[in-house]
This record gives C-alpha cells, structure tokens and sequence, in this order.
C-alpha cells in the first residue's frame, strides 16, 4: 500500500483497509484512538517489525521501560527528541510504499 493511500484510509472509515499486513493494521487502529487492539495485533506477532511497534505503543502509554525492552528485541534504538507523531509517521513510511 502506497503511504499517502494509507493516511487517506484513516478518514471517515471505521476498519482498515483489507490486506494490510500486521503491523499496519495496528498503526491504523492505534491512530483510530484504540491502543489495546494495536496491543492485541503486535502482542500476537514474533517478527522484528512486531516488536519495533510494540516498542512504539509502550512509548506513547508511558512505559519507556517495557519500550526499552521491545527495542532491545526488535534490535532498534529507543526514539530519544521525537515526539509519538512523528515516531508513528516514520513507522508507517518504513511500511508502505512512496
């Protein structure tokens, strides 16, 4: 899926578009407002990608510890002078196509 036809997706629309991968499908519903269900999709995943995003997701809740450790598993840095926008932007453009 193209990025911008990703972003676009967000509007308007209650589910996300059919054959997003894993991890798309939880940064679409973690910007739909429902972190639990983007948990659940990375929670369930064992992938490096996976993990990268879970790492995500416990950074915006709070938890930099749990964060810290899912970057250590999905073998990235902790994100230190970005802010979660811009965190989730770049995971998204990492996981579609220009």
């Amino acid at each position: 899926m193209h990025y911008q036809a990703f972003i676009d997706s967000l509007d308007g629309s209650s589910s996300p578009p059919p054959g997003l991968g894993p991890g798309l499908r939880a940064l679409w519903h973690d910007r739909k407002g429902d972190w639990q269900r983007a948990h659940a999709i990375v929670q369930a995943e064992g992938d490096s990608t996976a993990a990268r995003i879970h790492a995500y997701l416990h950074r915006k809740e709070g938890d930099d510890w749990n964060s810290r450790y899912w970057h250590r598993r999905a073998g990235s840095q902790y994100p230190d002078g970005i802010s979660h926008d811009q965190e989730w932007d770049q995971l998204v453009r990492q996981l579609t196509d220009p």
